[in-house]
Parts: structure tokens; C-alpha cells; sequence
């Protein structure tokens, strides 16, 4: 079997049964931090100031860490690729926020060109809108992922039962289209609810963050998102793209379609390979 024919079979999904969840030791002393101000607070109510002060500390850091992305604090978060990964020199190379019909088709040509594979974070409605484009990610061998059915600008702060709606709906709406599962998770912005992983896991999905970003979904220079990616890059990195709601440069033309030239040409010329998720993992 070709090393191209090996590559494109690994993308296909294998199914995980969901699993049970098991909070991280940050979040069980959340739990048991708030059951014990309840308790205490009847028990011994003079220490109302004491315990409320416990309390809001405990929210004011759980908020801190809603808007850290790459924190591993509130679950699993694959940040970096295994060990395994980096020996092979895989770069996980993901995109966001699409499908985008004017874009997307001319990031998969680019990707085609450059013979690598990536990640597509579809947003669930935007991929119902557009599903010959999403068929075409799966045909040319890439992954097409989850980034929930409206990318909510306050995706973080729903209550679970909104939560699990978004995931859910996302995963119906791609799995109709390509007939297979997104076995990773990204939430919108990337910002992370302190009650999202139970349902991350419970949906038999992947919480996947990045490594690096250039930032050009707001930056308006392709140099600057460039020089943001490149800085540190190695193996084992996930790289952070946008396909949709991507910034134009000052001529008007997509940010994504101007760095990602270069950036394929510059991991290729340091023998690094631009590589899709799942294969990433199937790493022997």
C-alpha cells in the first residue's frame, strides 16, 4: 500500500461507544467545594462572609479557566499530538468555522496541491447549507469534525441541556451528509464550559484545542498570522486555521488563502507533514 493510499484510509472514523465520565481532580474539588459551603452554611451561619468568599473565589477561577482554551483543568483537552505523532513528524492541521463555498473549495485545492490532509471543524448548519462541499472534504481524503450547529458566541455559558442541543444537532447534521460520525469536538472560540466535558464524553467525541494560531479569523496580515504559526513550530503541533469567518487582507482576498501557501511549503521543506486528526492518532 502507498504512503498517500495509507494516509486517506486512516481518516476513516472508527465509532466510540460513549464512555462514562470521570471528572478531573479540579473539578470533583469544585463539587465537593460548593456541597461543603451549602452544608456549612446552615451549620454554622456566622461564617456566612468566610464561605461566600470561598465560594465566589472558586466561581471567579472556574471563569478564568472558561477562557483558557488550552487548559486541561476541566478535562481532557488534546493540545499537542501523542509522543508517537511527533516521531512520525505529523502537524495536525485544522480549520474552523466552515464550510465556506467561496473559500473552502480553495483551501482543498491548495491542500491537494501540497498533498497534505487536515481537520475540518464544520459548524452544523453552515455544513446542512452546504453539503456537496462537505461531501467533497471527506472525498479528498481530509476529516470533517464538530464545532457545534450555531457557533453561539455564548456557547460557554449554556446550560447543559443547551450544550448537549448544539453537539447533538451538529452531529446529526454531519453525520447525514457523510454518513459517518465526527469523532473530535472543538467549542466555539474555544472557550470551554465548566460543564461541557461530561457531555463531550458522553457524546463519544474528542475535546480538541490547538497548539498554535495566527489569529486570522481578526488579523488582517497574512505575515503577522505567519509569523504567529511559525514561531516555535514542531512536530506534534495542531495548527489553528479558519476556512469560515476568516479575515481579508487589505486587497480583499481571505487571510486563510494567502498564509496557507506558504505555510505548507515551509512544513513540507523542514520534512514535517500536514496531516488530519484521525490519521495523526492512527500513528502505529
Amino acid at each position: 500500500m502507498s504512503e498517500s493510499t495509507r494516509l486517506n484510509a486512516c481518516t476513516a472514523p472508527a465509532h466510540a461507544e460513549p464512555t462514562q465520565w470521570t471528572p478531573t481532580k479540579w473539578v470533583r474539588f469544585s463539587l465537593l467545594l460548593d456541597v461543603f459551603v451549602v452544608l456549612t452554611v446552615f451549620a454554622c451561619p456566622e461564617w456566612w462572609r468566610w464561605l461566600l468568599a470561598a465560594l465566589l473565589g472558586n466561581h471567579i477561577l472556574l471563569g478564568a479557566l472558561v477562557l483558557w482554551p488550552r487548559n486541561r483543568l476541566l478535562g481532557a483537552n488534546l493540545v499537542t499530538l501523542p509522543r508517537v505523532s511527533k516521531q512520525h513528524g505529523y502537524v495536525a492541521l485544522t480549520f474552523d468555522d466552515g464550510p465556506d463555498p467561496n473559500i473552502t473549495p480553495r483551501v482543498l485545492d491548495l491542500l491537494d496541491r501540497h498533498g497534505a490532509k487536515a481537520s475540518f471543524f464544520c459548524i452544523g448548519r453552515r455544513a446542512s447549507a452546504h453539503p456537496e462541499i462537505v461531501r467533497d472534504i471527506i472525498r479528498r481524503g481530509h476529516s470533517v469534525e464538530n464545532h457545534s450547529h450555531h457557533h453561539p458566541s455564548a456557547f460557554a455559558f449554556y446550560l447543559p441541556h443547551a450544550l448537549q442541543q448544539e453537539i447533538y444537532d451538529a452531529q446529526v447534521a454531519i453525520q447525514a451528509i457523510t454518513g459517518t460520525k465526527p469523532q473530535f469536538f472543538r467549542a466555539p472560540m474555544g472557550f470551554r464550559s465548566p460543564m461541557l466535558d461530561p457531555i463531550v464524553v458522553r457524546s463519544a467525541l474528542r475535546y480538541v484545542s490547538w497548539t498554535r494560531r495566527g489569529w486570522d479569523c481578526v488579523s488582517r496580515s497574512p505575515a503577522g498570522v505567519l509569523r504567529r504559526i511559525m514561531r516555535g513550530l514542531t512536530a506534534g503541533d495542531v495548527i489553528l486555521l479558519h476556512d469560515g469567518s476568516c479575515a481579508r487582507t487589505h486587497c480583499g482576498e481571505p487571510v486563510v488563502l494567502a498564509v496557507l501557501p506558504t505555510l505548507l511549503e515551509h512544513l513540507i521543506s523542514r520534512g514535517l507533514r500536514p496531516v488530519s486528526l484521525p490519521i495523526a492518532l492512527a500513528a502505529p
